[in-house]
């Protein structure tokens, strides 16, 4: 029971932290820091793809339609306001008594922002030294023309008038014109504007939607993946309930691991359409969809850990483990990938031998095949970590951010190819079945519990326990009667081989 609380605290502090990250940006009197010669605020910074249509909106047209091509940036309801200290040192009749610069440069134009005086320190503002050298304006924000466009990186001016508080910034729009990636800054290089606050809001608009440009792509990709689980789920379920009474308890796992990341892929695109229609993150789906998505991960490595101890393989029940187990499943948000991933190949090898050593061919096979594809899984995501650090390290700016929606998508595909590769590794409830049913044959109707203790223990691990196939994971004592069955189960293993052959 510890471990949904356990999840749904994380998920709500994911949730939380990550609404920051929307098209919308809210500002409530979010303050201005010294930055060298500077008082800067960050508005953000988005990947936005160009706009499709040149056609501007039209001055009574105050929201265009969501999907109508064109990609904006637009301000609105943006206040300034200044300490009181600064305004009384200016009259109510002065005109420009403090200037506010805003800032929209692409981010391969971030050297044309500010400059430095004989190569000493680069500065934001324009000094003596530097108007003499430049040519810029002193008291403002250095900018040097880009070199594709004249007329970017973008400067928009607000000025305090008289001995006012505060200052109202017209609601103005920025059209993009190019695909990239965007940074917007407020700026101030008047000293007497220490303390400056700011209030309202911007928001980033792409041609389809208020959906960050680096995130456009996942919407798709989801779309894909829930296609993808819903055909899996088709497959596995259709065999789940044809062969109900021969179910095995690795494969009501199997079950509930499709079922949630097919809930989750469904969770995430409605996350991300929420998202694109409103530009804003919803807590709420978030807060679900990060939920289940824990609980598949840590149900998914669960169940591999089990089979990694020979649960279903070499052995009916972990026993005393169940326990410890189950606590593993409830710290593996705090566990770190690398302990799993060590104790996952660690304990392979062993029960590798053991299956060797009672001469099970069929079910040593299918757990070959599952060491093949986690070992194959294990290779691919130091790989991929690796090319994660290089991508980040090499792209301080976002300057690829059209590609990194490919770190994301990664990983779900893995899961997804693990866990179609787990369920051939395990065999299909068809295959189980009639291993199941010819084993019954071939003991001629004897009770598994009627074996001896030297009997296929693997084999009596697919077909034993009720009916309907339960296997439980507490540990059950068995009767033993000292029957001599092994010629039985060594038959039984020689014409599995020579089925395969």
């Amino acid at each position: 029971m510890g471990l949904v609380p356990c999840c749904l605290f994380i998920s709500i502090l994911i949730s939380t932290t990550g609404s920051a990250e929307a098209s919308i940006h809210e500002y409530d009197r979010d303050p201005f820091r010294e930055v060298g010669n500077a008082y800067l605020l960050s508005g953000g910074s988005e990947g936005v793809v160009a706009s499709r249509t040149t056609t501007p909106l039209s001055d009574n047209e105050i929201r265009s339609p969501m999907r109508d091509g064109r990609s904006y940036i637009r301000f609105d309801n943006i206040t300034f306001w200044r300490s009181k200290e600064a305004a009384e040192q200016h009259s109510e009749m002065e005109h420009s008594t403090g200037l506010i610069q805003i800032i929209i440069f692409e981010a391969t134009d971030r050297d044309n922002i500010g400059g430095s005086a004989y190569g000493g320190q680069r500065s934001i503002c324009c000094t003596p030294d530097l108007a003499k050298l430049e040519g810029c304006k002193q008291g403002e924000v250095i900018r040097t023309p880009s070199a594709t466009n004249n007329n970017w990186p973008i400067v928009l001016n607000v000025q305090f008038n008289g001995n006012y508080l505060s200052t109202h910034m017209d609601s103005k729009v920025v059209y993009i014109t190019k695909t990239g990636m965007y940074n917007l800054f407020f700026i101030s290089c008047d000293p007497k504007l220490k303390g400056l606050t700011m209030s309202g809001k911007t928001l980033w608009k792409n041609p389809d939607g208020y959906l960050p440009g680096r995130m456009a792509p996942l919407m798709k990709f989801y779309v894909i993946m829930s296609l993808a689980y819903a055909l899996l789920s088709l497959i596995w379920f259709s065999q789940y309930m044809r062969f109900w009474k021969d179910i095995l308890q690795l494969q009501h796992c199997i079950t509930v691991v499709i079922a949630l990341g097919l809930f989750e892929m469904t969770l995430w695109y409605f996350e991300y359409a929420h998202f694109n229609n409103t530009g804003i993150r919803p807590i709420g789906i978030t807060s679900w969809v990060v939920t289940v998505g824990a609980l598949r991960r840590t149900l998914s490595r669960l169940l591999i850990l089990c089979v990694s101890m020979g649960y279903g393989v070499v052995r009916p029940t972990l026993g005393g483990l169940t326990t410890k187990v189950l606590l593993l499943g409830v710290t593996y948000f705090l566990a770190s990938e690398l302990l799993n991933i060590t104790e996952y190949v660690g304990t392979i090898n062993d029960v590798a031998g053991r299956a060797r050593s009672k001469r099970s061919s069929v079910k040593l096979d299918i757990y070959r095949k599952f060491s093949n594809a986690l070992a194959v899984t294990v290779i691919a995501s130091v790989a991929w970590i690796g090319y994660e650090v290089y991508f980040k390290a090499t792209d301080p700016f976002n300057e690829r951010w059209q590609g990194a929606w490919m770190i994301t998508a990664f990983w779900d595909i893995l899961a997804y190819a693990l866990l179609c590769v787990y369920m051939l590794s395990l065999g299909t409830i068809t295959e189980l079945s009639t291993v199941c049913r010819e084993f019954y044959v071939a003991i001629g109707g004897t009770s598994l519990y009627e074996m001896g203790e030297e009997s296929d223990d693997e084999a009596q691990s697919l077909c034993r326990g009720s009916p309907k196939g339960d296997i439980s994971l507490v540990k059950q004592d068995r009767k033993e009667k000292n029957l001599d069955s092994d010629d039985v189960f060594h038959s039984e293993d020689e014409m599995e081989e020579d089925k395969r052959e």
